[in-house]
């Protein structure tokens, strides 16, 4: 008898889960149905045209944006002899003239020259209540901040503790013995390379790793790091 009883609470055991299992299968095919139900009648609804103040606002946002929007090497290099001082005034109106405004302008400066250039820090000073002391105390204690031009291509070599140990300090010193880099430098003479040590790429997997602009090289050694930028150097040149 208890061996009939304990066979008829397992049978009942088992047809009570599958009928859970198929209501909640129900339950989301349900849901499913209707979310796209929803979005189907809420794209029938006419919407109205926006009008003509929205789109001369939303045309001077997105000109500014695109104006403030940190730019490419290619296009830092060709700044880097000539600052611009518009720039700098658009700038210094968007973050104010305190001197809790330094970091956001400093940073938004290196963003769009690629490092700091001496004329735009005047500008600021003209313009501002920082001072010129301020500037450079920010600009030497933060290491991301430059007071040289980057060079067209950044090559950053990871020196995490993975990169590390598979040879990324052989791998820097080949580069910049390979691009002539002088040793109190990060940029070799013909201005195409800027080589920096990061603290993490994110693909220790791929040990020791280095990114130029917004490529990812793994594996390397000291060999293959120089061969990648060599490859990169023919294909500008042609």
């Amino acid at each position: 008898e208890l061996a009939a009883e304990q066979d008829r609470q397992t049978v009942a055991s088992l047809e009570r889960k599958a009928r859970n299992t198929r209501r909640g299968w129900l339950l989301a095919v349900t849901a499913v149905v209707m979310v796209a139900c929803l979005k189907w009648f809420t794209s029938l609804r006419g919407q109205a045209a926006p009008q003509l103040a929205k789109l001369i606002a939303l045309r001077a946002s997105m000109l500014t944006a695109t104006a403030m929007a940190p730019a490419t090497s290619e296009q830092r290099a060709d700044r880097a002899e000539e600052p611009d001082p518009d720039f700098v005034d658009a700038l210094v109106a968007r973050e104010g003239c305190s001197p809790e405004a330094a970091i956001p302008i400093l940073r938004a400066i290196q963003d769009h020259h690629g490092y700091l250039p001496d004329e735009a820090l005047r500008r600021v000073c003209e313009l501002t209540e920082i001072t010129p002391a301020q500037i450079a105390g920010t600009s030497s204690f933060y290491a991301n901040f430059r007071r040289s031009p980057v060079g067209r291509h950044v090559v950053r070599v990871c020196h995490g503790t993975a990169c590390h140990v598979a040879g990324a300090r052989q791998v820097t010193n080949e580069l910049r013995r390979h691009l002539k880099i002088p040793s109190d430098g990060d940029t070799d003479p013909e201005g195409m390379f800027t080589v920096d040590q990061v603290a993490c790429l994110g693909c220790c997997s791929l040990a020791p790793v280095m990114m130029i602009d917004e490529h990812v090289v793994g594996k390397l050694t000291p060999t293959s790091a120089c061969t990648a930028l060599a490859a990169l150097r023919e294909e500008v040149e042609a």
